[in-house]
């Protein structure tokens, strides 16, 4: 009996310990932001986790993480590296503080956690991780360049060689490499990776990326080879209106180090040294990021087709300025059939991808050895049904290739065009149909976090143009514009659109390695240069709104990704900044004359009757002094910089005095009568409490005068909605926000548009053009309204003193004739749903909130009525805490979990 008692109490605790951990389930682990990453160069890297669980309410209360060097140790929790455990409910950026890591090792590592409940999780999967070279003396390589000297002419890129000997069976092979240009890497015939445009687009001299690569599955015992192309790119490629050519140098780079593993337990290493070759004479015969590439594809890009006569030139560019990969390396994603083919009046063929994107077309063909194929690739037809490319300046985003007589798949290599349209002419292009073209988008890998969908087929359409725009204008660094001869990182443009960014994908590491750069380039006084990577000095640097992203992006970050080493790497340049300010202020005035302004905001060219939306550029520059201003007094307090809050909050305020004497009249108008000047005065709060509602009026007022269209330029449309929705405006946002004559955001929505364009109208209501200088169709400033939707539609805001979506608001306003809004975010915990839907005057609303996390939600137009979760009146529901705020509207303090209210509108829900 007493047996049977022990053996049944066994089972007991076993099958609560098997119950226990299915409870909880981790996953999404990373380290560093990355899942499994090799060629990490942080001797102190973080840990992440997610947590699903089936039960409400869930947080962590403990976690115990374990560090190995090989699987067997990790599992049994023997011979461990580090083994770390806290009472926490901290799942993000945990910092390694175990021994020294050493360069090129890999390590193990696993963790478990523990709830509020009692739960204990199993241990996670095992995830692994591998160190970079740590240090300068980790480089054995030498820089070599090609032994003939072009003095950066235009011509064909360099390929080099080299041939060598592998003794016996690999084991492991990694190939630590950069260039300065952009390179294209092949072992014995093969490509080592899917990332193009490496290593990227960094300032340079100061900051260059290498890559490191598992290339273990392509050597082999015996003789192997390894072939590299080097391009131009943006190392030495036209620049900048194509005034720039050789921009950082004139010759190209390669540093490149294999190191190879053997099953008998020896190493050997490959490097780039004096021994290697090096010829122009490989298929690629000009290659240009602005003019596109032409390629001979009679060579082939093989050893055997390419002759080798010259040398390499060792050169010393040292190893103080590498760093591992820090951003999001550039991949191909979606692939695009074309939706029609017509000719023009000289026969050539006009392809339709029904989609604006970036990237290049592939193209399968057999022609006559010789033929040439030439694509050239533009956003929009001309009214003579032919490519419109007067927009695209001096860019000329043509492709050529000559044919080989065979039948061959062919697309560019280091290049990358935007359009919709291509033309395409030669011989052999009679003999092409729709399923021989595959228009191929690239961008930087980010994994897709947002979704958002409503009863609004145009928003619908909206919300996919913005995506769209975000997509071309996010490779490697946030670009204004993917076709023209510029598509440079303008500083203005990448801030108002940061948080809609940072709510359709993970711009994490996107924008950490940009904001290096930022950094990198800022001057010594702390003023900013207006693109970044920086291309020239500008009489412009320095512009409000654009400058000021070294104080905005860094805290939206915090906000979004709860990251406090990055604000604490970036602070001493926050600061910087706002000291340069107040360098160039009188009486805490910024007294700067030259700035950008509100940039294209709307305007009329026969403007007897002052309709034209023009902003005082002073007043703008004081409202983003008092914004980073005040970015920084947020970025202190959450340092614990207690001396720069008193010393930054006593100088906000001498800045707002300072607007109110220079820029309000004393019955409270602004001397700029503006949407803008009334949005960003309000949105960054220069005015007393006692006048800002009657300011927020005057914004309504001269919405109204326009009829309801909006009237603001880059730096005013990405707040407006926002201001307004915070003073109680909502209508007036949605009848923007719906609004589709010019200008509106649904204006070119119904114009055709399926990306963002960079004026209100850049197609006028007769067909003609804007100025044709600068008139992109793919530019994402005004697409900062998805920031709004997001918000405010579906209510996902989240909470500056528990960032990353820790603590979540949702908070949304039903209006505009929306009868359904849905939409997710994956945040750093997990996923957050918020979705609401009116049938036969019932509110439905869905609600779902990640573990370790919790959620105030307020139920819109509840007022009075009997609201159920699930089939419980949440005044009962044990999981709700409920009670009515200052609008009279139900707000619920929740948990982890789904919750699905129900309750009728005691309103018609706008």
């Amino acid at each position: 009996m007493r047996t049977r008692i022990v053996y049944l109490l066994l089972m007991t605790a076993i099958v609560s310990s098997s119950y226990s951990q299915t409870v909880l389930h981790l996953y999404d682990l990373t380290l560093d932001h990355r899942e499994n990453p090799i060629g990490v160069d942080n001797p102190k890297p973080r840990f992440a986790w997610k947590i699903k669980s089936q039960n409400r309410k869930v947080l962590q209360t403990r976690y115990e993480l374990r560090v190995a060097a090989n699987e067997n140790d990790l599992k049994r929790g023997k011979n461990l590296i580090w083994y770390s455990t806290a009472d926490t409910e901290q799942s993000l950026h945990i910092v390694y503080t175990g021994p020294k890591l050493q360069s090129k090792q890999q390590y193990l590592w696993q963790v478990r956690i523990r709830d509020n409940q009692g739960n204990l999780s199993a241990w996670s999967e095992v995830q692994r991780w591998e160190m970079g070279l740590l240090d300068k003396k980790g480089w054995s390589a030498e820089w070599i360049e090609a032994g003939q000297v072009t003095e950066g002419k235009v011509g064909p890129p360099p390929v080099f060689f080299k041939d060598f000997e592998i003794p016996s069976t690999v084991r492991s092979a990694r190939l630590y490499v950069t260039s300065y240009g952009i390179y294209d890497v092949r072992l014995n015939g093969q490509n080592i990776s899917d990332h193009l445009f490496s290593p990227g687009w960094t300032s340079y001299h100061k900051h260059l990326q290498y890559q490191t690569y598992d290339v273990t599955s392509l050597l082999k015992k015996g003789r192997n080879s390894s072939l590299v192309t080097v391009g131009d790119g943006w190392y030495r490629g036209f620049l900048e209106w194509r005034r720039k050519r050789n921009f950082y140098g004139k010759e190209v780079a390669l540093l490149y180090q294999l190191e190879i593993d053997l099953a008998n337990g020896k190493k050997i290493s490959v490097n780039s040294d004096g021994t290697w070759k090096s010829s122009f004479d490989g298929p690629i015969r000009s290659s240009d990021i602005y003019n596109g590439e032409t390629v001979d594809t009679r060579i082939g890009n093989d050893v055997s087709s390419i002759k080798f006569v010259d040398g390499v030139r060792i050169v010393d560019y040292g190893f103080d300025h590498l760093v591992a990969q820090e951003g999001s390396p550039v991949k191909r994603h979606e692939q695009l059939k074309p939706v029609s083919i017509s000719e023009n009046g000289r026969g050539e063929r006009i392809v339709d991808f029904g989609q604006n994107l970036v990237g290049w077309v592939r193209i399968h063909i057999k022609g006559n050895s010789g033929d040439t194929l030439i694509l050239h690739h533009a956003e929009i037809l001309g009214k003579d049904g032919d490519l419109y490319t007067q927009n695209l300046r001096t860019a000329a985003q043509e492709n050529k290739f000559v044919l080989n007589g065979q039948e061959q798949w062919i697309e560019p290599k280091f290049t990358f065009q935007g359009f919709r349209y291509v033309r395409i002419s030669g011989a052999a292009s009679r003999n092409i149909g729709k399923d021989d073209l595959t228009a191929v988008a690239i961008y930087s890998a980010m994994k897709p976090t947002g979704s958002f969908t409503s009863s609004n087929d145009l928003i619908n359409q909206l919300q996919s143009n913005i995506l769209w725009g975000q997509k071309s204008n996010f490779l490697d660094v946030p670009t204004d514009c993917p076709q023209r001869d510029e598509r440079l990182g303008w500083t203005g443009d990448a801030q108002v659109f940061f948080n809609t960014a940072a709510y359709n994908m993970d711009v994490d590491l996107f924008f950490r390695k940009w904001l290096k750069d930022v950094e990198a380039d800022q001057y010594e006084n702390g003023n900013v240069p207006a693109v970044i990577p920086a291309t020239s000095k500008r009489g412009t640097d320095g512009s409000a709104g654009w400058s000021d992203v070294v104080t905005i992006i860094p805290w939206q970050h915090f906000v979004v990704y709860g990251d406090t080493a990055l604000l604490a790497d970036r602070y001493n340049s926050m600061k910087k900044w706002v000291e340069f300010v107040r360098s160039e202020s009188e009486n805490d005035l910024w007294k700067r004359t030259v700035h950008y302004g509100d940039w294209l905001f709307y305007t009329m060219a026969d403007d007897r009757d002052g309709k034209a939306a023009i902003t005082d550029k002073a007043l703008i520059a004081q409202t983003f002094y008092a914004a980073s201003t005040q970015n920084l007094i947020r970025a202190a307090q959450v340092l614990g910089k207690r001396e720069d809050v008193a010393q930054y909050t006593a100088l906000l305020s001498r800045i707002k005095a300072a607007f109110l004497k220079e820029f309000v009249t004393p019955s409270g108008r602004l001397v700029s009568n503006s949407q803008t000047a009334y949005v960003l005065t309000l949105n960054f709060d220069l005015l007393p409490e006692d006048m800002r509602a009657q300011a927020a009026q005057r914004l309504v007022d001269n919405i109204k005068q326009y009829n309801y269209h909006i009237t603001t330029g880059f730096l005013g449309t990405p707040y407006i909605n926002h201001v307004l929705s915070r003073f109680g405006h909502h209508d007036v946002a949605f009848r923007l926000l719906l609004q589709d004559t010019y200008p509106s955001w649904l204006y070119p929505v119904k114009m055709g548009a399926t990306t963002i364009w960079e004026r209100w109208d850049g197609i006028k209501p007769n067909g003609d053009f804007q100025t044709a200088s600068m008139n992109s169709f793919n530019h994402y400033a005004y697409g900062a309204v998805g920031d709004w939707m997001y918000k405010v539609m579906l209510g996902i805001q989240p909470d500056d003193y528990a960032p990353a979506y820790k603590h979540v608001h949702i908070s949304p306003y039903v209006g505009g004739g929306f009868t359904h809004a849905k939409g997710s975010l994956e945040t750093k915990y997990g996923l957050l749903e918020s979705g609401w839907k009116i049938e036969n005057n019932t509110m439905y609303f869905h609600v779902s909130i990640p573990a370790n996390t919790t959620a105030k939600i307020t139920l819109p137009s509840s007022v009075g009525v009997e609201i159920f979760e699930g089939n419980t009146l949440i005044e009962s529901h044990k999981d709700i805490k409920a009670y009515t705020n200052d609008v009279g509207d139900i707000v619920c303090e929740v948990g982890s979990g789904d919750y699905n209210f129900k309750y009728m509108l005691n309103k018609s829900g706008g």
